[in-house]
């Protein structure tokens, strides 16, 4: 693995990202992340996790955090929270300790950061939100063979807890589900009334075809603004798209810039005009070591947004998920137009980015 590493930073890598929440990441121990870690930082390179815990599925947000920064101290690189929150109503309010942590261990020196998307709902998968890791192990065949021979009990059991963690079944919406589009939209909860069954026996049915993705309602507002005001955070989409008719995913996919810039900064004013887009541009720019990018200025790579601040507004929605920004007047992408007046020009300019080491 320490050769994988070394061979993908060699080739051009900005560094090693792990996904600990998820099977099978979340099987690795920290020692054994802390000894890969080491390799990207002697060429380096910059460490990103999604934490191992955003709520208190295992370990819990607060120490999912301290072993992103012990990660950072032992090995010596560069670290960032993917993608920062408290996770569900018993954890609202412990991004006061998320912030305490991440300010005492950049005031010993540690380079820190976090990024953040700025929704009360959260996006993942039937699967990951409510099955225990456990049952993951070996594969979806062992996983089905659990859920139905002697464990099946104890994992209805976990899945129901699960639910509760998240705040119940009307808060888990279905985004994706390849067998059946129309459930997607629909709450577990509204589901399993009409289908006159118990959430946990949905759940094991949906399953059984497919992992369904979902959007889950379970952030409280009071934490995405603390996050959001610290001047290490990042801005991110963590974002994916469908192909038309198929799917509703989470709207950050096509509105989370737009959607901080007009909520956060003109609306609301939790954050000014200028401190939200140096979380665009420079600061990631400066954490994933990008020369020339994310600033204007004479001989820098002309990658520019052009938007009106006072017309910029995210459109998409979590029934309507997939609409574009308004308020955006053109984009350049390494010095060609990309988009201008609401339309893509079809000029495919992007390239490669090596980092500056």
């Amino acid at each position: 693995m320490e050769h994988l590493v070394d061979d993908g930073m060699k080739a051009g890598g900005l560094g090693l990202s792990t996904g600990l929440y998820y099977a099978p990441g979340s099987f690795a121990k920290t020692d054994e992340i802390v000894a890969l870690a080491k390799v990207a930082a002697r060429s380096g390179g910059v460490y990103s996790s999604h934490v191992r815990d955003e709520a208190d599925y295992s370990i819990g947000v607060v120490a999912a955090v301290d072993e992103v920064i012990r990660i950072a101290e032992d090995a010596r690189i560069r670290a960032v929270v993917s993608h920062m929150k408290a996770l569900g109503p018993a954890n609202w309010g412990k991004s006061v300790q998320l912030v305490e942590h991440i300010e005492r261990a950049r005031g010993k020196g540690l380079d820190v950061f976090a990024d953040q998307y700025a929704y009360e709902a959260s996006g993942t998968s039937v699967v990951a939100a409510l099955l225990p890791r456990w049952a993951e192990a070996g594969g979806r065949t062992a996983m089905l063979q659990r859920v139905d021979g002697t464990e099946g009990p104890r994992l209805r059991a976990a899945i129901a807890e699960n639910m509760a963690r998240r705040g119940g079944a009307d808060t888990l919406v279905v985004s994706d589900y390849a067998p059946d589009h129309s459930l997607e939209g629909q709450s577990l909860a509204a589901i399993a009334a009409a289908r006159s069954m118990l959430p946990v026996d949905l759940v094991v049915s949906l399953i059984h075809r497919a992992d369904a993705a979902l959007v889950s309602f379970n952030m409280a507002d009071d934490d995405i603004v603390r996050i959001m005001r610290q001047p290490w955070t990042m801005t991110c989409s963590d974002g994916e798209l469908t192909p038309p008719g198929q799917g509703k995913p989470h709207p950050r996919g096509c509105g989370a810039f737009a959607r901080k810039l007009a909520v956060y900064v003109r609306d609301r004013h939790v954050i000014d005009l200028p401190e939200a887009v140096r979380s665009m541009t420079s600061l990631p720019a400066a954490v994933f070591g990008l020369r020339d990018r994310g600033v204007i200025r004479p001989a820098a790579i002309a990658d520019v947004v052009v938007f009106d601040p006072a017309r910029v507004q995210d459109r998409a929605t979590y029934l309507d998920p997939q609409q574009p920004a308004a308020g955006v007047t053109a984009v350049l992408v390494n010095g060609v137009l990309a988009f201008e007046d609401g339309i893509a020009t079809s000029v495919r300019a992007g390239q490669f980015v090596r980092p500056e080491r």
